[in-house]
């Protein structure tokens, strides 16, 4: 066994979500993501319970780890009670810290989710905050959202949020001080250097690739190649 299945033995959600794989393919039977991603848990598992280092490196290098939704439904079917889902957490999780990420189109959308979730969280105390939700980059939200986007204001008051209001209720504005404990808990708990790693090695892959950092972003969140689905 290689040092990279010693580092995935390592990760507890390794040690909840493989225990006696039997190939039985319930797992992938009743996966979302397998129904319409080129996408086989169940071949996932057995690569990891094998311990080949280039097989699970390759894994961490492929879009295939993250096609997972990370619903579970794996976890519940499965009459071994393991959890490819868990499983692949795991591998998501090494792939990131290793820098793997990068070497895939699917790993490389890392960076801009973790850029715009994290910088809402820290910035505002939510995950999705409207104020940066641009309708241009989800125009398949329809004219309805569009018009939602420029009335913000009105629509959460006839809504009954407190949209940017000091008090309780929904979207209201988080004082200061619980925003630097948001911070505190992300240094303690290694988010702080999760997002400087993903930053890292983004940089260093959108230099390879010629692009600026705006540039990489945009490429990321848009770009999608020929081969993913199982129509294609």
């Amino acid at each position: 066994m290689g040092k990279l299945y010693e580092m995935l033995q390592d990760d507890y959600r390794v040690k909840e979500g493989l225990k006696t794989c039997i190939n039985c393919g319930t797992c992938t039977a009743i996966c979302p993501a397998a129904e319409f991603y080129r996408y086989d848990p169940r071949k996932i598992v057995d690569t990891v319970q094998r311990g080949d280092e280039q097989e699970i490196e390759n894994l961490l290098k492929s879009d295939t780890i993250w096609y997972c939704g990370e619903c579970l439904s794996c976890l519940t079917r499965c009459p071994r009670r393991n959890g490819p889902g868990l499983v692949i957490m795991a591998l998501r999780n090494l792939s990131a810290k290793l820098g793997y990420f990068v070497e895939s189109e699917k790993g490389r959308q890392l960076y801009p989710l973790t850029k715009m979730m994290t910088d809402n969280i820290l910035n505002y105390g939510y995950c999705i905050y409207p104020d940066t939700f641009k309708w241009e980059d989800h125009v398949e939200s329809g004219p309805v959202w569009k018009w939602h986007t420029e009335h913000y204001a009105d629509s959460y008051e006839r809504q009954g949020a407190n949209y940017k209001g000091n008090g309780p209720g929904a979207l209201r504005k988080i004082p200061q001080e619980s925003l630097d404990e948001l911070k505190s808990i992300f240094d303690v708990t290694g988010a702080t250097e999760r997002m400087e790693t993903v930053e890292k090695f983004s940089q260093k892959k959108a230099q390879e690739m010629g692009m600026s950092m705006d540039e990489y972003f945009r490429h990321t969140f848009e770009h999608c190649t020929e081969g993913h689905f199982n129509n294609e």
